[in-house]
Formats: C-alpha cells, sequence, structure tokens
C-alpha cells in the first residue's frame, strides 16, 4: 500500500494506490491503516484524496483483522465524505470489500480493466498472489467465493455482471486504458480541489460559441433534441459529464461556469422526452447531494413533460426515488439557479430545483411553458365528456380552441411570474449573464452533510 502528498499542476492532493504486485492488492490491517492516514491527511490539510484500485479485497490470512482494517477505512471516507473530494481510479479488478472504498467516494472512474465486484468470478486473466508472494490463481483478498459462484445462475457471469460495467451506477466516468483513468482523475482533483470564484463581469452575452443559445433548440416545442450541447454552450469550456449510460433522460455534468466549477442538471428530451423516472430521479438527487457537500453550485436545465406514467415505473420506485430529487433539492444551501427552456409541467416541475424548493432563482427563456398539466392533456381530462360527444370531423377543432382557452385562464409563464414562481422571462442571449449574476449574488453554502450513496 503506497501513500503520499503532492501537487496536481498547482493544487495540492493525496494520493493512495493498492499494489496489485503484492498480495494482488489484498488489503490487510497495516495497509488500510496507511489508507486511513493518508484520508486522514487530507482531511487535516483540507485538500482532494485520490485512491487507485486494484485488490482482491482482505486479506484472507489475517482474518477478521483484516476486515477490521477495512472496516476502519471505509469509517474514514464517511468521516471525509463531504469535507475534501474523494475520487477513485478503478485500474483492476476491486473486490470484496475493496469494492466499497471506490463506492464510498464522490467520483469513481474505471479504466477498461476496472471492474467492481462483491460477489462474483473476477475477469478472466486477473491473477492474484497467495500469502508468500507466488503468483496463484486463488484468490487472496475476500472477493469471489465458493459460495457466490454456486449461487449464480449463470456461469458465465452475464446474470450478476460487475457494478464496474458501462452504465452501473457505481462508476461515474469509463476510460479506455490507465493513462487516460489517471488523466480523468487528475482533471476532478482539479475541478473540484480548485473551485476558483465566479466572475459574471467576464461573462459575454450569447453561448461559448457564440450566437443565442436557444438556437440549439428545435423549432416544434415538442420535438426530441439532445440537450447535450446546449449544456456545453452555457459553460466556459468542455465540462465532463457524469454517469453519462446511466438513466441518460436526464444529464449530470460538472464543469466551470462564469470562472468557477459547478453542476448541472438537465433533462434530455432526447430520451424519453426528457421524462423524468425512478433512475434519472435517484441520479440527479445523487449528483445534487454531492455538489451540496462539496459547495458546488447548481445550474438546472428544466425541459421536461412530467414522470414517466405507467404501472411499471412505480414498480421500480419512482414514488420513493423521486422523493430523494424532492429532498436533495428542498435540503441543498449552495447557490442554484434553474432555467425552463421550454416546458415544465407537474410534478417535475417541482422537482427539477423549483422555487417551493429553496431555488436560488428561476428563469424562463419567452416561449417556456410552466403548468401542472399540458393544456391539451388539461383540456382531455377537464373535457373528457364534451369532447367523447363531440363528432369526431369537429373534435380536434375544439379539442384546440379548448386548449387555448385553458392556457389563457391558466396564466401560463405569465402566470408564474406574477405569483413570483418564476423570477423573470430572459431573452435567451442573457441567459449565461444572468445565471452568472443570479449566482454570485447568492451568498455562498456548503450542506452540512456527507455525499452519501444513494
Amino acid at each position: 500500500m503506497l501513500y503520499g502528498r503532492g501537487q496536481v499542476d498547482g493544487t495540492p492532493a493525496v494520493a493512495f494506490a493498492t499494489d496489485a504486485t503484492r498480495m494482488g492488492g489484498a488489503l490487510g490491517l497495516d495497509g488500510c491503516r496507511r489508507i486511513v492516514t493518508a484520508i486522514d491527511t487530507a482531511v487535516r490539510d483540507r485538500v482532494p484524496v485520490a485512491g487507485l484500485w486494484h485488490s482482491g479485497g482482505a486479506r484472507l490470512a489475517e482474518g477478521v483483522v483484516a476486515l477490521d482494517g477495512a472496516g476502519q477505512v471505509f469509517a474514514a471516507m464517511v468521516r471525509a465524505s463531504g469535507r475534501v473530494p474523494q475520487i477513485s481510479a478503478v485500474l483492476g479488478p476491486a473486490l470484496g470489500s475493496a469494492a466499497y472504498g471506490p463506492a464510498l467516494t464522490d467520483i469513481v472512474i474505471a479504466s477498461r480493466a476496472g471492474r467492481v465486484f462483491v460477489t462474483g468470478d473476477a475477469p478472466s486473466g486477473a491473477a492474484r498472489s497467495d500469502p508468500s508472494g507466488a503468483a496463484s490463481s486463488a484468490p487472496s483478498g475476500d472477493g469471489p467465493s465458493s459460495a457466490s459462484v454456486a449461487a449464480r445462475s449463470d456461469p458465465s457471469g452475464a446474470s450478476s455482471g460487475p457494478s464496474g460495467a458501462a452504465g452501473s451506477e457505481v462508476v461515474h466516468l469509463t476510460a479506455a486504458n490507465d493513462a487516460e483513468a489517471l488523466a480523468r482523475t487528475r482533471e476532478m482533483v482539479l475541478l473540484l480541489g480548485r473551485q476558483g470564484r465566479l466572475s459574471p463581469d467576464d461573462v459575454p452575452l450569447g453561448s461559448r460559441a457564440g450566437g443565442s443559445p436557444d438556437a440549439l433548440l428545435p423549432s416544434g416545442p415538442n420535438l426530441p433534441y439532445d440537450v447535450k450541447p446546449l449544456v456545453q454552450a452555457l459553460l466556459d469550456a468542455t465540462g465532463t459529464e457524469l454517469h453519462a449510460d446511466w438513466a441518460p433522460n436526464i444529464v449530470t455534468v460538472l464543469g466551470r461556469f462564469a470562472g468557477r466549477t459547478v453542476g448541472v442538471v438537465a433533462n434530455n428530451p432526447l430520451v424519453l422526452d426528457g421524462s423524468l423516472d425512478a433512475g434519472a430521479a435517484e441520479k440527479a438527487a445523487r449528483f445534487v447531494r454531492m455538489c451540496d457537500a462539496l459547495a458546488v453550485p447548481l445550474i438546472v436545465l428544466a425541459d421536461t413533460p412530467g414522470y414517466l406514467p405507467g404501472p411499471g415505473h412505480d414498480g421500480d420506485g419512482v414514488v420513493r426515488r423521486g422523493a430523494k430529487l424532492l429532498h436533495a433539492f428542498a435540503d441543498a444551501v449552495v447557490p442554484r439557479v434553474t432555467l425552463v427552456t421550454r416546458r415544465a409541467y407537474g410534478g417535475s416541475y417541482i422537482a427539477m430545483n423549483s422555487r417551493a424548493l429553496g431555488a436560488t432563482a428561476v428563469f424562463a427563456w419567452p416561449t417556456a411553458e410552466v403548468a401542472a398539466l399540458t393544456p391539451e392533456a388539461a383540456v382531455d381530462v377537464l373535457h373528457r365528456k364534451r369532447l367523447a360527444a363531440t363528432p369526431p370531423g369537429r373534435r380536434a377543432h375544439l379539442r384546440g380552441q379548448l386548449a387555448t382557452h385553458e392556457s389563457a385562464q391558466t396564466g401560463g409563464i405569465d402566470r408564474a411570474v406574477e405569483i413570483g414562481v418564476v423570477d423573470a422571462v430572459i431573452p435567451p442571449a442573457h441567459t449565461r449573464r444572468r445565471i452568472a449574476l443570479a449566482l454570485a449574488a447568492a451568498p455562498a453554502g456548503r450542506g452540512p452533510h456527507g455525499s452519501i450513496p444513494l
């Protein structure tokens, strides 16, 4: 087990690494104590800590002593959570007790060889060492076991893939090789360890690429589009998307905005029309919680027709997991600004950092809509019998008339501004400047909690 203190492009940091050439990187008590020392040193010095993982888990030869050492590592990580950024790079199999080390940190990066298992077979060719140091195919840690292998319905492992696989809920970023994984680790250390200051006076009008950012939206109000170019156009430079393959109907990005590190949460109408579902809510909640714990301001781009309908989604836990997103935003104390670009309807309007949940500011573009339902959906509910009694040839025309009337009655975006749930309707070209000014005017905050895995 190795650890040390140094700098990443001038930013102080602490790093530790398991040594896969010695007993397969298995965690013994002495090695665990070194990891604890590294984490405690980072907390004392208020600097990020990065861990490089390739380990077969706790050393079997040490028995419960090694397990206790692993528990001390987990306790140190929880103590450090929310106090300093914790980044993990998984460069090989991280098995058994070693799987929970990365999972307890803020950001997990996996190289092509990186895999996170609690129980299950290690990837083929993942050699380990016996206690004498000789190469062996027998496990030296508490990873795979005969019981776990016997419990599998598919001996090939297809039924219980590793958490390190692309799209998993554990790994935030993947890399083609170890060098790329280390480069991404350095990138995260810089973003979270040297966050910078907001400089709204330096923010020009328009998008980063020039022009008005609403040009990136389609002409039709309900046409799909990829929100990622819009997110990148609002940032100072290309941001880093986390969990890109998990719940892609919502996008979470770390980047710099007006000179400062920010987190961006955005509905993506390209996938499921930008609807919220259980996975999207949980993904966003975990990201919001992490940003709040690490004092990272938030920008929220809302363009969603609501929660994904259907009893199957209720079975996925959309109520329980959707409540996590409500809780994360309502509990957050960092500055956080929402922009409604097109639509924000029903419960998803509330969940996307609404004024009711304590948003610093809520802005909207002129063509945006905020309502309990779309006008058409509201008409279908409120005038169901009247529409059913209308001849089919006239039904569409009547439905359109009623929708226009419904929109005028509920007030749309004007009514939202009138009652204060939207602070202002802003020209799209002024978006970056207005968001920067709102974030800069808000008092700095940092949630008094850790970045708990959700």
